[in-house]
């Protein structure tokens, strides 16, 4: 496959369970997404009605740690496979990872038909305390308020916590705010109560609304 190419698949790996808790009659919300290009190789395989199951592999292990927060928090079955060059820097897999899943939520999501569309979540960690706001709007739109006072958490460039939230918000055409509420002294504990909210406003605005399964959350009627 040529560089910079994109394809993606109907099947899921098969090692992801399947949808065992859509009990609304509503397609399965499974999809695989590769993505191939100079720089990366990445596939990604998300099913929202998971239970939290799946092995994250970027090749960047603090990256790993905190897509296993949206994975476990999110209640999404996740399976993300990213061969990178790593030897030049970390910044292409991480901006590839996020574009990926991205992609691969998007997807997913399919029509959107009876869904909450929004989600926040507030995250303590020790004396972190983040806010995150999610509105699956078909918008994207990324607004983020972290005040970070080191360079790296251990071997990862806090630079590249952006990049993955840029990637993945502007192709899964979702509106999201992140802010750091409290707690400025430990990047470490900034980035994980960020994915922490995250994941639970991801969760919250994925969730089915009982009352409003058959219908678009939007007056437009349409996304």
């Amino acid at each position: 496959m040529t560089a910079n190419a994109m394809t993606t698949a109907d099947t899921p790996e098969q090692n992801v369970p399947k949808n065992h808790l859509n009990l609304h009659g509503r397609p399965e919300r499974i999809a695989t997404v590769e993505r191939i290009t100079a720089e990366t190789q990445v596939t990604c395989t998300v099913n929202l009605d998971g239970t939290g199951q799946g092995v994250v592999d970027t090749g960047v292990p603090f990256l790993d740690h905190m897509i296993d927060q949206i994975k476990r928090h999110g209640l999404f079955d996740l399976e993300i496979k990213c061969n990178g060059d790593t030897f030049i820097d970390d910044h292409h897999s991480v901006e590839d990872t996020g574009i990926t899943l991205g992609q691969a939520f998007n997807k997913a999501l399919g029509d959107k038909k009876g869904i909450r569309r929004y989600g926040h979540f507030y995250a303590p960690l020790d004396e972190s305390l983040t806010r995150a706001v999610v509105d699956l709007s078909g918008r994207p739109g990324l607004h983020m308020d972290i005040p970070f006072t080191r360079s790296h958490v251990g071997n990862f460039d806090v630079d590249l916590f952006s990049e993955f939230f840029y990637g993945f918000v502007n192709h899964s055409w979702m509106t999201v705010h992140l802010d750091n509420l409290k707690g400025k002294k430990n990047s470490h504990h900034q980035i994980e109560s960020t994915f922490k909210a995250f994941a639970r406003a991801l969760r919250m605005a994925c969730e089915y609304d009982e009352r409003a399964l058959n219908t678009l959350p939007s007056t437009k009627e349409a996304f």
